[in-house]
């Protein structure tokens, strides 16, 4: 472990006291909620001086520096979409900074480029994305992200001048989009940046060249905390209403695209999942409604405006994971024992073929127009980066359509899958991988992550993060904790609300799994994870300390008693619960991780990543946590924030900014663990 120049900075104390329920808490560092105050950048920069002061110094990180760029400096392609015999996609060569998007007319035709976000003048922290094509592949619609945000700037551009059309859409957040018919104009859910939730939410209809303010509103969603979707099929419009209190609920309306006169009710107030899908002028729908793990549904209108909901595909053991209507196909993942099927149904529900899948791979439906003959697939393992491929379902045939590069030998790593007992006895899986000889036997040093959240399932992924260190002799460990769906609903209910400490006894069984077994030690042990999976491992790291012996936690949420309070996480609230109420202000408190540091315990090695730009999980968890553990630490070891001021939870950093960020974190568990660079 390099030696750190100076102790971490002092952070100052300014309780405040709120009582909730009845019991009062104290918070010491909620000053630091503040993110544009000039204490609290002040706070930032001493951190990252901090912080710096012990990156820079780490022995061979030169070395691990020109690995990671091996890894991630190689030809990436993602996002294909396909409309009128026409391809597009995001495509970055090796070294640039930001991938560009690409079109190919025809699947063997050449790459021509259509944006480049270094062509648009805001540096390279500027990324783009392909969004929507319209059905006639003429016009692309386009994401602009600046930084990691949520939000973008939404713009189109007509292919055959290769111009960008004036109707821009200004930074916020699109819930929904169609193409109108002829490609004349579109109908848009729009939420500016700085628009509040309580706010009207409308779907309006824009003619291509004319002044938004024109644009003619076609529903309306009411005022509270809703959001509004939006689908169309080109002859219908469906408009879906989220509400979020007091209880999550939601409506779903279709009408024609000639006026509100047609509208119906398709759905009204329902408690339960209904995710619709239009074409052809049928409705078929994906629900949870006396379904746990999802069916596959028609509805079919009557005269008298009632509907019946026919049966097309039925829940099965495996949950569903996503449904395409291709063709005159049905194309449904399932998830099914950790393990991914994909079938083919006729429009009527019949099975008629399957899309095999090895037991060590991830298979995704990536998209396709309803109209097509194809469907765009990804397929990535433990050892493979992804590879995108084209299916054909009615004849099965599949073909390469292009292989993202990597520099890793995929003969090196192998994996294994074992069961272990959670604390209430429970078997849970979870998948082994490593070097041949690390599996076999002996004890190695070990890096462990998971989610258990959201109904989520960790499948074989690539993951440099991991790849770079099983290079260097580790255990790579991840156990299929409930929260997940990995044995369907049933898996995620499990550990959901009130539930949530479930999750985390399956996490911390594990690690005491690999250290009784004698795989490793808690000196060997490390822990990474982010978003939901940061919040994971800040559980971990406070409840059993002595279990590791660094983490590295990433754009987490860490104070559960006043996540709900910012950015729109409060629709997180079937996942969590909230403080709000008492029962769950009761259960988030046993488990709060800012609430259970602990001054006088030695906490492992720490290392916590986020960003100004992050609007999913604030980053003021971080920058709380870090204090909290720095004042309280009582072991050697150090406790550093990596921050950085245009991150956030969508991964667009530009390419140089991933190989320093991932070397900082490579080079840190490098020296914690004392493994080879």
């Amino acid at each position: 472990m390099p030696g750190l120049i100076s102790p971490p900075p002092t952070t100052a104390i300014e309780p405040v006291t709120d009582v909730l329920h009845g019991v009062p808490i104290t918070d010491p560092y909620r000053w630091l909620e503040d993110q544009n105050s000039p204490p609290t950048r002040a706070w930032i920069e001493e951190q990252t001086a901090y912080a710096r002061s012990y990156l820079d110094n780490i022995p061979g990180r030169e070395r691990v520096r020109r690995r990671i760029r091996e890894f991630l400096a190689v030809e990436t392609y993602d996002s294909p979409l396909k409309a009128s015999g026409r391809y597009f996609f995001r495509k970055r060569l090796a070294q640039q900074e930001q991938p560009c998007i690409c079109f190919r007319e025809g699947p063997a035709g050449k790459d021509e480029l259509l944006v480049d976000p270094s062509a648009l003048g805001n540096g390279k922290y500027t990324a783009v994305k392909p969004l929507r094509v319209s059905s006639d592949g003429k016009l692309l619609l386009y994401e602009i992200k600046e930084g990691g945000e949520r939000t973008g700037t939404f713009a189109l551009l007509d292919i055959e001048s290769r111009k960008a059309l004036p109707d821009v859409l200004p930074r916020g957040y699109l819930r929904g989009f169609a193409f109108s018919r002829g490609s004349r104009g579109f109908y848009y859910v729009h939420e500016p940046a700085d628009s509040s939730l309580s706010g009207f939410k409308r779907a309006r209809h824009h003619l291509l060249g004319t002044d938004f303010a024109a644009d003619q509103t076609v529903f309306c969603a009411g005022e509270g905390r809703v959001r509004l979707g939006l689908i169309s099929d080109g002859e219908r419009i469906g408009f879906l209403v989220y509400k979020f209190e007091p209880e999550r609920r939601m409506d779903f309306y279709v009408q024609g695209v000639h006026g509100e006169e047609t509208r119906e009710c398709i759905v009204a107030d329902a408690p339960y999942d209904f995710a619709p899908l239009l074409t052809n002028g049928r409705i078929f729908a994906v629900t949870n409604c006396d379904a746990p793990n999802l069916r596959v549904i028609e509805v079919r209108r009557r005269n008298d405006g009632t509907s019946d909901w026919v049966d097309l595909i039925p829940e099965r053991d495996g949950s569903i994971r996503r449904y395409l209507v291709v063709g005159d196909r049905i194309l449904v993942s399932y998830l099914i024992k950790g393990r991914i099927r994909i079938s083919s149904f006729t429009l009527a529900g019949e099975e008629v073929g399957e899309i095999a899948a090895s037991s060590d791979e991830t298979l995704r439906l990536v998209g396709t127009s309803a109209d097509d003959d194809e469907v765009f697939l990804e397929t990535e393992s433990f050892t493979q980066p992804i590879r995108i491929t084209r299916y054909c379902p009615q004849t099965g045939e599949t073909t390469t359509w292009c292989t993202r590069a990597g520099d890793c030998d995929p003969p090196e790593f192998v994996h294994t899958r074992v069961s272990f007992p959670s604390k209430d006895g429970t078997a849970v899986p979870m998948y082994l991988v490593g070097k041949p000889n690390v599996l076999a036997q002996g004890c190695h040093p070990a890096i462990m992550t998971a989610y258990g959240g959201y109904g989520l399932s960790m499948t074989p992924q690539f993951s440099v993060f991991a790849a770079f260190l099983m290079e260097r002799g580790c255990l790579f460990a991840i156990p299929n904790i409930r929260g997940g769906s990995e044995f369907g609903a049933a898996w995620h209910e499990a550990a959901k609300r009130r539930r949530r400490q479930t999750a985390y006894d399956d996490f911390l069984s594990a690690a005491q799994w690999l250290i009784g077994t004698g795989r490793t030690t808690a000196k060997k042990l490390a822990i990474f994870g982010g978003s939901n999976s940061g919040l994971l491992a800040g559980v971990a790291m406070t409840q059993r300390p002595d279990l590791f012996r660094a983490v590295v936690c990433m754009v987490p949420m860490l104070d559960m008693l006043r996540y709900h309070h910012f950015d729109s996480a409060h629709v997180w609230r079937d996942e969590f619960g909230t403080s709000d109420d008492a029962e769950d202000f009761s259960a988030l408190l046993q488990y709060s991780p800012y609430h259970h540091v602990r001054d006088g315990v030695e906490y492992p090695a720490a290392m916590l990543v986020s960003g100004d730009a992050d609007q999913n999980c604030n980053p003021l968890h971080a920058r709380k946590m870090v204090a909290r553990l720095q004042a309280a630490n009582g072991s050697v070891f150090p406790v550093l924030l990596h921050y950085n001021r245009f991150r956030g939870h969508s991964p667009v950093l530009p390419l140089s900014d991933r190989i320093e960020a991932l070397t900082d974190r490579m080079a840190f568990l490098c020296a914690e663990l004392e493994l080879p660079v």
